[in-house]
């Protein structure tokens, strides 16, 4: 129990209330971007019975799951992870398979697995899960990554997982761990030429790839093979020029950048948005809750969500770097890259610079899975900053 209190006083409480603003504003976005119509102060507007916190409450729920998540990771001792990272890999195999077989449809993807009355996406849980793996694979291989070939084994280690991902299909969460590949490879000693010269490549690939599937697509009359459904290739390139597909594909896009522009500086106020209260906005509470914030809270309330932001990973690099040894760098390293991969991509999803990949903003849309995964990476970022230095007795 001493041992535990000295502990705790090495929490990183910057990093905490950081997170629990983040947690609290959230609450306060989906509320108003969930609230019923029927219920909303307006001109001819009748009370209903539905519950206008009903998302509220399930999202605190979560929150209360994601924090139980975050206490468990606290408890442990990081380093104990090391041993386990074989069974977790096989874990997360299984995880990720069962989708297939057992998962709930949605949209268009089978992505959910439902037990009883929970329903949990486990590609999000799958993010920490390889996280802890690949960090244990890399803790064994430090400066050995100066080749091309020696990064071959680390590719090999993720392809499997990320198949069964794409399989679902989940191109974003795929996405997510390139970013975390690639992250913690850099952090790792891989040299970074040879990191940006793989990754410059395999878009460069993947762009003149999609390009030529849709040019022989339009003048030779046949389709180029690309492991993607043709919603998934449209979603990613729409946001170069969503006009050319404003009644289709480009619709949310628009419709994202027409809500944030009617912003302004101050913002339109909570619940008087009319692109997020007049169903043109697409999934408000999820996918596109930035674009909530930008309309009704203005640039004002976007640069305030995106300063938390700012803090929480600062405060997260910072722990990378005084973490006491490999293994704790490999971890704090990849949940740094997942952490500012998700948002860059959805922030920027939702000003349309960056394709529509449907990946959340961390700890602020709506979703139970990606919210007991990212406080439970929180947990385990605390952790290895409160042993980062010996206690003596």
């Amino acid at each position: 129990m001493l041992k535990q209190s000295r502990l705790l006083k090495k929490l990183d409480h910057t990093l905490l209330i950081a997170v629990a603003m983040i947690i609290i504003y959230s609450l306060i976005v989906i509320y108003s971007a969930t609230k019923p119509a029927e219920i909303m102060p307006a001109a001819g507007a009748t009370s209903g019975s539905v519950d206008p916190f009903a998302d509220v409450r399930k999202q605190m729920l979560w929150v209360l799951l994601g924090i139980g998540a975050m206490s468990v990771m606290l408890y442990i001792h990081y380093e104990d992870l090391l041993k386990h990272m074989k069974l977790l890999y096989v874990l997360n195999l299984i995880m990720l398979g069962t989708v297939t077989f057992m998962g709930d449809s949605a949209l268009g993807a089978q992505r959910w697995i439902a037990i009883g009355a929970f329903r949990f996406q486990p590609s999000e849980f799958s993010k920490l899960i390889i996280i802890i793996c690949f960090a244990a694979f890399l803790t064994s291989r430090e400066k050995k990554l100066n080749r091309l070939r020696d990064l071959v084994p680390s590719f090999l280690f993720f392809a499997l997982p990320v198949l069964l991902i794409l399989k679902q299909p989940d191109l974003g969460t795929a996405l997510v761990f390139m970013a975390i590949m690639f992250g913690m490879l850099f952090i790792a000693g891989a040299r970074p030429w040879l990191i940006t010269g793989l990754a410059a490549g395999g878009i460069g690939g993947a762009s003149l790839w999609i390009w030529a599937h849709f040019w022989l697509a339009a003048n030779r009359g046949f389709n180029l093979w690309i492991p993607l459904k043709e919603y998934q290739l449209k979603r990613l390139i729409v946001f170069i020029n969503p006009w050319k597909e404003w009644h289709g594909d480009g619709y949310h896009v628009i419709q994202s950048q027409i809500a944030i522009g009617q912003g302004g500086f101050w913002g339109r106020g909570l619940f008087q948005g009319s692109q997020t209260h007049g169903d043109f906005l697409p999934i408000p509470d999820t996918d596109f809750i930035f674009s909530v914030v930008g309309e009704e809270l203005g640039f004002i309330g976007s640069f305030f969500l995106l300063l938390l932001f700012f803090i929480v990973i600062y405060r997260c690099i910072i722990i990378t770097v005084n973490a006491k040894d490999s293994f704790g760098i490999h971890l704090a390293a990849g949940v740094v890259s997942m952490l500012v991969f998700h948002v860059l991509i959805n922030v920027g999803m939702t000003i349309g610079i960056m394709p529509v990949t449907g990946i959340p903003l961390p700890m602020f849309s709506y979703g139970g899975s990606s919210m007991i995964t990212n406080l439970a990476a929180m947990g385990l970022l605390l952790n290895i900053n409160m042993r980062r230095q010996k206690i003596l007795f």
